[in-house]
């Protein structure tokens, strides 16, 4: 694994350029920025950077009510309506673009097949992120260079079709061999392999409202790929316990000293009852020794007592924490959901069940490195206990707390399903719960006629704001 991720970077991009140079005669006709052979890894490594700033973000962890402001509340009263996508494609997808399109990509740091196949599944997660935040995008026009600076808006449901056909060519295209400069799954590409068909599997559940059908096709095959079997297929971001590769929250609370962030009382009030063994994971207690959640999204002239509330637990703020992004648990959801929807050959409450209580146990096995003490107690909670009659609702709900910090993405599945039951922040002018994030500004003036034919094409309303839906998400 690379120990160092981002000076090992620049490392290897030197010695790229340099080789160029290292004999005058032999490469007078050679221009060293250009080498014949380009390192696809090295490029999958530096689009790998970003993959934290998918879960880590001061907005995403407030949709789905996962944390609270200490001060400093508007981001959890939706102050903010428009975002900026830019820095993902010049970054993150740039990068991978490179990798697909490179007919000279380097056989010696693992198969090329294998090379274009992991970068098509980050292309395809990343994007998938993005379309999930901001509904069309510009996909099919995108990352053209200077070929074309006025992309159009594909609609999402273009987007997501288009993915799931990236996916499949990735599955298909794997080879024996693993990859270099891999620092998630260290070269493995059999578990790149798991990763883009759990992704696959995650976005068909995405259009269980929308498109049923389409959505049952793909769910199965993904199953039938192979998706995650174990925690240790997850995706999860490894910090190091180093300043330049950092978690997060770990800088802004002990480097920055800022203690921004409580767990939400909707989380703590929804864990505590049933004696939930992941809160003291999330969530330390406060000084009188309890975990109290912070009401969520408290008018700015608050003053907060923190020494009462419960801030974020300090296993997740490590500066080596990892970060989970795509997860075993999830795939597990998500079968559970699709048995108890009757989308699969062993469709029912029984292999709904069997999902659900393995999902649980394999999310506590996760947060809590496999220490499984109170689990079975937890189990025999009634609210916990699978019910044919509220199933959906418990996979939901439990979903949610499994997704605890990756923001994003429990924000997606509570606009898609409404579990569990949120409610917007009182007394904030009857501001909603953001459905989607608005587009950047830059694009009214930077791309006015594409930007304002998405903006027209909307499916629900016609307005670039927070309250307008996502193509999956239907009312």
């Amino acid at each position: 694994m690379i120990k160092t991720y981002k000076s090992l970077y620049l490392f290897l991009v030197t010695v790229v350029v340099l080789s160029g140079c290292k004999k005058f005669d032999e490469s007078i006709n050679t221009d060293p920025n250009n080498p014949t052979k380009a390192s696809g890894t090295q490029l999958i490594a530096n689009a790998l950077l970003s993959l934290p700033n998918i879960s880590s973000s001061p907005y995403g962890v407030h949709y789905p009510q996962y944390l609270s402001n200490t001060s400093f509340t508007d981001n959890s009263r939706y102050v903010t309506t428009n975002f900026n996508f830019y820095g993902w494609y010049t970054g993150p997808l740039m990068n991978l673009e490179n990798v697909i399109t490179n007919s000279a990509l380097n056989a010696s740091e693992g198969p090329i097949a294998n090379q274009i196949a992991v970068a098509k599944i980050l292309k395809a997660y990343f994007t998938w992120t993005l379309t999930d935040r901001w509904g069309d995008l510009p996909y099919s026009e995108a990352l053209k260079g200077s070929a074309n600076f006025n992309p159009k808006y594909d609609s999402q449901q273009i987007i997501y079709n288009s993915l799931f056909l990236l996916l499949d060519e990735a599955n298909a295209a794997i080879v024996s061999g693993n990859i270099k400069n891999d620092i998630v799954y260290g070269g493995d590409v059999n578990k790149w392999k798991k990763l883009g068909n759990t992704i696959h599997l995650l976005m068909a559940l995405r259009l269980s409202k929308v498109d049923e059908a389409k959505a049952k096709v793909e769910f199965n095959k993904a199953l039938a790929n192979g998706i995650m079997t174990a925690n240790t297929d997850n995706l999860a971001y490894p910090h190091l316990s180093e300043q330049n590769n950092e978690n997060y929250w770990y800088n802004s609370f002990t480097r920055l000293g800022r203690n921004w962030f409580a767990v939400s009382k909707p989380i703590v009030d929804f864990m505590k009852p049933k004696n939930d063994p992941r809160l003291p994971v999330f969530a330390n207690k406060n000084t009188a020794g309890e975990y109290v959640g912070l009401d969520y999204g408290l008018p700015s002239s608050t003053t907060v007592i923190i020494n009462n509330f419960s801030l974020l637990g300090d296993a997740i703020r490590q500066q080596n924490s990892p970060v989970y992004l795509v997860t075993y648990s999830q795939a597990l959801f998500a079968k559970a959901e699709a048995a108890k929807r009757g989308w699969t050959t062993d469709a029912g409450d029984v292999t709904a069940k069997l999902n659900y209580d393995l999902a649980i146990e394999q999310s506590v096995r996760q947060w809590n490195k496999n220490d499984v003490t109170g689990l079975a107690a937890y189990m025999t909670n009634i609210d916990v206990q699978y019910n044919p009659l509220l199933a959906l609702q418990q996979i939901g709900n439990q979903r949610w707390v499994h997704l605890f910090m990756n923001g994003y993405e429990g924000w997606a599945e509570w606009r898609r399903t409404g579990y569990p039951a949120l409610s917007p922040p009182p007394s904030n002018n009857g501001i909603q719960i953001p459905r989607r994030e608005g587009y950047p500004t830059q694009e009214r003036s930077n791309n006015t006629a594409n930007y304002n034919a998405a903006v027209a094409s909307f499916p629900y309303t016609k307005v670039d704001d927070l309250n307008a839906r996502v193509w999956w998400d239907k009312p």
